[in-house]
């Protein structure tokens, strides 16, 4: 049988000692779909996949396999999985065991999430594992799980939908509107229980789930674009003759542009990844296009038919290890960036097929499927023409060790002068190796669940993959490794 073919394996050789150091990029597609981190109340805590340390959480982090939080009593927070919700109470400690196309399925160890399921494609699984059961939601619908602060007992409540309990090789189904409690890890004992009445915390799940059932961008993004109900109340949408729908920022200032207020972190497996400050910033940063009418930046969605990709930034990065920024404090090597423009081809950095290359770039912006194979077939593209490069203000950048330190970019922003960008070539393949700050997202240090939370089982139906981290494997690359990919034409 035909394997597709995977971009980008002359680059792997050239770099082959930074590919090997991180041993999470392997010649596979990533995931389609990502998890956002959409709200926040109260102290919460995060854990990149495979580390041991615990920062405090940040808004708009992409969540992903491995990934652990930990909401303190009276904390909430949100978990945003395309076509599901997951909220935590406080005193809950979860993790994404496993999060891709066909999966999500967390770790619930102590406290309630309430998992809202608007849509389940026929292949798609979610699961919920627990210290005394795993239970399969099978249908979207409305779902409370519970286990108790000494782990003694779970209780899943089934208030619309249809789920599945499993232990030791026995499994049976609980229908809309049945409670049961569980106790031990063998369905030994169990009993039903009386629905319980809506608490606070119900309250005000229901009261997040309106703001998606109402969402007026609902209308112009795809069901599987993740955070488009934050767009509702920030900004507005204007038809135009040559994009259709396009969505403007309010209250951004006049200097403001795209991936210019938040900070870049290294997300296994896609790399370098934008996590953007602004309660709206999900959406804008990882999926669609930017375009600058008359002075104002809007945001272009992908088709609204089409099955979203999610992607770590939609920009094009200038620089090359010759990149040099200047200051009144001196002369150091620096890193830039632009937002791509609608019909331009994005470039994944880490390795892919051309059917993901085809997906990702048609799922986010309307462009023609022959440019999107010329470019897959020649990395080495010259002469494009980037819409978005020669707007004032839309070039952004920061020294290599602020990019390094995932510091806030519009703090370490320097000024580039038009004349240094027109030598600077395009980078596809951004080759600086992260360091422990990136991973963790400069955050400060924060909580974590209780020792004993941590050290309990749990029963889980579909075998988890093992936890590897990025930190721990990291291997030293020269600041300023840039491969040049091809020049802008002027």
């Amino acid at each position: 049988m035909h394997k597709p073919s995977l971009r980008h394996r002359s680059l792997a050789l050239l770099v082959g000692t930074f590919v090997l150091a991180f041993g999470g990029w392997a010649h596979a597609d990533p995931p389609a779909r990502i998890a956002r981190l959409g709200y926040l109340s109260g102290a919460v805590s995060f854990s990149p996949a495979g580390e041991d340390d615990w920062v405090q959480a940040a808004l708009n982090r992409p969540l992903t396999t491995g990934d652990r939080l930990w909401a303190e009593p009276g904390a909430r927070t949100e978990i945003q999985i395309g076509g599901a919700t997951v909220r935590l109470s406080g005193g809950t400690s979860v993790s994404i065991l496993k999060l891709d196309d066909q999966i999500a399925q967390l770790q619930l160890m102590q406290g309630a999430l309430n998992v809202r399921v608007r849509r389940l494609e026929p292949n798609q699984v979610f699961e919920v594992n627990t210290p005394n059961v795993a239970f399969t939601l099978r249908q979207p619908g409305e779902y409370r799980v519970e286990v108790d602060p000494d782990g003694v007992a779970t209780t899943i409540v089934v208030r619309k939908g249809q789920g599945e309990v499993y232990a030791d090789d026995v499994a049976f189904v609980i229908d809309s509107r049945q409670a049961y409690r569980f106790k031990g890890t063998g369905l030994r004992e169990y009993r039903q229980a009386a629905t319980p009445r809506l608490d606070a915390f119900d309250r005000w799940s229901n009261e997040r789930d309106r703001g998606y059932a109402t969402s007026v961008s609902a209308r112009y993004v795809s069901q599987d674009v993740v955070g488009y109900q934050d767009l509702d109340a920030n900004g507005t949408w204007r038809f135009n003759a040559t994009y259709g729908n396009v969505w403007f920022p309010n209250h951004v200032a006049t200097d403001w542009a795209p991936y210019r207020d938040g900070r870049w972190a290294w997300i296994d497996p896609w790399g370098w990844t934008w996590v953007d400050d602004a309660p709206w910033g999900f959406t804008v940063s990882h999926y669609g296009r930017w375009t600058n009418i008359r002075g104002s930046w809007g945001w272009v969605p992908g088709p609204v038919r089409a099955r979203a990709y999610y992607a770590p930034a939609l920009v094009v990065f200038v620089g090359g290890k010759s990149f040099q920024l200047s200051t009144s404090s001196g002369t150091f090597v620096g890193v830039a960036w632009f937002p791509l423009g609608p019909r331009e081809v994005y470039q994944p950095a880490y390795p892919v097929s051309r059917r993901y290359f085809q997906n990702i770039n048609q799922s986010n912006t309307v462009i023609n499927s022959t440019i999107i194979n010329k470019t897959y077939n020649n990395t080495n593209v010259t002469n494009v023409v980037y819409a978005n490069w020669k707007v004032p203000g839309a070039v952004v950048a920061v020294p290599a060790t602020a990019f390094l330190q995932s510091q806030r970019v519009s703090r370490a922003a320097v000024q580039v002068s038009p004349d240094v960008l027109v030598k600077a070539p395009v980078e596809v393949f951004l080759s600086l190796a992260p360091t422990e700050v990136s991973v963790r997202v400069n955050a400060t240090q924060g909580d974590k669940p209780p020792a004993r939370v941590l050290a309990r089982s749990i029963v889980a139906r579909t075998a988890p993959p093992a936890q590897r981290g990025l930190a721990a494997q990291k291997r030293a690359t020269p600041v300023g490794a840039l491969r040049p990919v091809c020049s802008l034409a002027h």
